[in-house]
């Protein structure tokens, strides 16, 4: 198996055959103009709960959770007022929880729920005043009717990427607490398509916005994100490559019958047994986009 990783091409030959000539082409890629990465901490965050996940903390306190994920994100861009290319990303994120409760001693009890998280961020993504417009892959279209274009000042891009959240704490909190809880949105705001994600149906009956339930318990978590934010616009480039051509190393394959023989000739994963280094200090690093 050795034999069989994958060569750079470099000029002529060096694995890759014949023809291997460089030259300077024009590339469309997306540029990134300006990111940020940031780390918030969520606390108490109302958790929307099913019937089954509304009745079992009525009647416990014990509460841990097992999993969290993210099931969605939405992102919305605006320009920033009175500030030309600054505009002000907003996330949605849509959590997946599974709990467990103690129900009575020697027992448990698994229920999930979803918790929804909002973070706001301004960053420069330039202005450009130009319209594109692409041409379709459908070439029945010549003598279809038209769908009506109009003119919009071009947008910039907003990424984020995200790890699955980091749960600090969970508590459950009795009817009126004066607690603060963190609720952005109602049950009836969560999008039918991630409300699906769960065992069962949200519970939606004697719920406020305010994150106080008036008709029993609440549940609340903490949790800690770790993500990155940028906004990109397409842009061509010249830049050096090589003409892509067939290679000359035929592909390798196991012995069906000899699963031992394919298994010795891998390499030994000396990096999973090793650990990771130890990273430099912030101010060795150097920094793109957002200082933080």
């Amino acid at each position: 198996m050795s034999d069989n990783r994958f060569i750079p091409c470099v000029g002529n030959g060096n694995g890759c055959g014949k023809g291997g000539d460089t030259r300077t082409v024009c590339v469309e890629t997306n540029r990134i103009l300006d990111s940020c990465r940031d780390r918030d901490c969520f606390e108490n965050v109302r958790v929307f709960l099913t019937d089954l996940g509304r009745d079992i903390i009525d009647h416990t306190t014990q509460v841990r959770v097992k999993d969290a994920c993210i099931a969605w994100t939405y992102i919305g861009i605006d320009p920033v007022q009175f500030n030309r290319g600054f505009y002000t990303i907003h996330v949605r994120f849509y959590v997946k929880l599974i709990f467990e409760a103690c129900i009575c001693p020697g027992r448990s009890q698994e229920f999930d729920g979803i918790a929804v998280l909002e973070k706001q961020v301004v960053l420069f993504g330039g202005d450009c005043s130009v319209s594109v417009f692409r041409s379709s892959a459908d070439g029945s279209a010549f003598c279809a009717e038209p769908e009506p274009c109009y003119k919009e000042r071009s947008v910039p891009t907003a990424v984020v990427e995200v790890v699955d959240p980091i749960v600090l704490g969970v508590r459950v909190l009795e009817p009126l607490c004066p607690e603060p809880v963190c609720c952005c949105c109602c049950a009836c705001d969560i999008p039918p398509s991630i409300a699906g994600c769960l065992s069962a149906p949200i519970y939606t009956e004697a719920q406020d916005c305010d994150g106080q339930d008036r008709g029993g318990r609440i549940l609340t978590v903490s949790l800690g994100i770790f993500s990155l934010v940028r906004l990109v616009r397409p842009a061509q480039y010249l830049i050096t490559a090589s003409e892509f051509i067939i290679p000359d190393k035929e592909c390798v394959s196991g012995t069906p019958g000899n699963p031992c023989d394919l298994f010795r000739s891998m390499a030994f994963p000396i990096t999973e047994f090793s650990p990771a280094p130890m990273p430099l200090p912030s101010a060795d690093r150097n920094k793109c986009g957002c200082n933080g």
